[in-house]
């Protein structure tokens, strides 16, 4: 089997770097893609990408050609590369040639006629704006404006706006969905997108029709160190995965005025529900809810917990804004386990660790806007191409709703 290896940056992926991976593919049976870290970039001289790490490799991904996708994210690292793979072939754009003729020492090097008429450097130059108006609270409106700065194509405009970020009431979304995707605008909305799995589905028939984009808003989803976390799981890092316990709480309310307020369950349920539903699927046999409720009427929970059972594995979630734990997020596996300490809905690092000690690995990622960048420009860019670059699956989603709507349904256990 005869392996072929190229890299690039493979921001604003378009029809040029398409063509140089659809190239490169022809050259030989296995195609590994480099794609280079941000931080690599940045020791590089480029501080311009318009995508993150994690949205270049998604692109990549969906490209259907990349049979091994890596991150590059030293110098030295294709030497690297080329050996511990066993590369035969290194393949890239012309417009490099001469710069690697040292890797021949290693493997036949290539250089690939690049695409003209077409440059992520021209395209990013070109971007159209995005008007986007912020629709929620006044305190996280200042947060979400700060973050509009950092992420190229996007605007904020209250007056005249293509999109809408909403972060109101979860009981105002549907009313709110319907109204600007009828207009036809694109919208970016906090979870739990809303609180019936009928509205969301409803709401999701109307965007086709209006050839618009609904994702949905949880942060988390977004920030380097979850999602390396992520392929660390699905790689058998930790072996097979049997339990995932996850914990967010805050004494962030008083009984006071409970009936404004945001409740338990839907303020932290999305955030803790998303690592049981990403990493050991959908399709639990049973789930219980047991709940603490301050007030039956507007049926605010200071304390819930749900717990699930799968085929080969259990799952248990704890949120609460009346209560107070430790907010970590532990993921057991057959060979070891993953620990993510608090806050780790907004972690820079966690902990591979094992049986013998010795073993265990510490991982860094630097967070920047708590994910909230890479969300609004993932958001942008599915606007822009027309292409879902959402890090929440639309199972994920409706799974997310199916435990909200049970629980506004008081199909629970109360304290």
């Amino acid at each position: 089997m005869r392996k072929v290896i190229t890299y690039g940056t493979f921001d604003l992926l378009h029809y040029g770097h398409v063509r140089l991976l659809e190239r490169a593919k022809k050259l030989g049976d296995y195609l590994i893609v480099g794609v280079t870290s941000d931080g690599f970039d940045i020791a590089r001289g480029k501080i311009n990408n318009h995508d993150s790490l994690m949205e270049r490799i998604e692109a990549v991904r969906k490209t259907g050609l990349a049979d091994e996708i890596i991150v590059e994210e030293y110098e030295g690292q294709k030497i690297d590369d080329i050996k511990k793979y066993g590369v035969d072939i290194f393949a890239i754009g012309d417009d490099w040639k001469g710069k690697f003729d040292y890797l021949s020492e290693y493997c036949e090097v290539i250089y690939l006629t690049r695409t003209q008429g077409v440059s992520s450097t021209e395209l990013r130059s070109n971007l159209r704006k995005l008007n986007l108006k912020l629709d929620g609270a006044e305190g996280l409106k200042d947060k979400y404006l700060n973050e509009c700065k950092y992420v190229n194509g996007v605007e904020v405009n209250e007056k005249e706006h293509d999109a809408l970020f909403l972060f109101s009431h979860p009981t105002d979304h549907y009313v709110r969905l319907k109204e600007e995707i009828s207009k036809g605008k694109h919208v970016l909305c906090e979870s739990p997108v809303t609180l019936r799995l009928s509205q969301y589905d409803e709401l999701k028939k109307l965007t086709k029709e209006k050839d618009v984009v609904l994702m949905e808003a949880i942060k988390t989803a977004y920030s380097t160190a979850y999602n390396r976390l992520l392929v660390l799981v699905k790689s058998g890092k930790i072996g097979d995965v049997v339990s995932v316990d996850a914990t967010c709480t805050s004494l962030s309310d008083t009984r006071d005025d409970l009936s404004i307020k945001t409740n338990s369950i839907v303020a932290w349920g999305p955030t803790a529900l998303l690592p049981v539903f990403q990493l050991l699927g959908t399709e639990y046999k049973k789930v219980d809810i047991v709940t603490k409720l301050l007030n039956e009427k507007y049926l605010y929970d200071g304390f819930t917990k749900i717990d699930f059972i799968y085929d080969n594995a259990v799952a248990s979630v704890k949120v609460a804004k009346n209560a107070k734990s430790e907010g970590e997020l532990i993921i057991t596996g057959t060979k070891g386990y993953i620990y993510v300490p608090a806050p780790w809905w907004k972690t820079e690092y966690f902990e591979v660790r094992y049986e013998d000690q010795s073993e265990t690995k510490k991982y860094y990622f630097q967070l920047d806007g708590e994910g909230i960048r890479n969300e609004l420009s993932a958001f942008a860019k599915s606007i822009e191409s027309k292409m879902d670059f959402s890090h929440i699956s639309e199972d994920v989603t409706k799974a997310i709703i199916k435990i909200i709507e049970k629980f506004y349904n008081k199909d629970f256990i109360e304290l």
